[in-house]
């Protein structure tokens, strides 16, 4: 069976490990962890598992904006290129932290660029 993305990565466990990891990371670096300054950041991770699993291919459970008018507050703050690419290496940190192997961190990296127009409202 040829699985998706969502299975090969290990599926909601490994979703939820990732978005804990990866927001540990996003908040601890200088680059862009100003933009989460007045985030609830439980409902923040929760909704960045519901994208992730839906992006992923796994259960669409996500209900949130769609990614130009969700960061349309934030590139009025100033988002942009530099800050995508700092949430795309945290991610992929985050990833190869749980033992990730590097062909399915490209296919996620290639998945969240497919993103970046409409995160930078380009």
């Amino acid at each position: 069976m040829n699985q998706n993305l969502y299975h090969k990565l290990g599926g909601e466990a490994a979703v939820n490990a990732a978005v804990d990891i990866f927001y540990r990371k996003v908040l601890s670096d200088d680059r862009i962890s100003e933009f989460f300054d007045d985030v609830d950041m439980e409902s923040q991770a929760a909704k960045q598992k519901a994208f992730l699993t839906m992006a992923f291919g796994g259960p669409n459970n996500y209900n949130g904006m769609d990614m130009r008018r969700g960061h349309a507050h934030l590139v009025k703050r100033g988002l942009n290129d530099s800050h995508f690419d700092a949430v795309v290496e945290n991610l992929a940190a985050t990833l190869k932290e749980l033992n990730v192997g590097g062909d399915l961190i490209s296919e996620v990296a290639a998945l969240c660029e497919t993103t970046r127009n409409d995160v930078l409202g380009k």
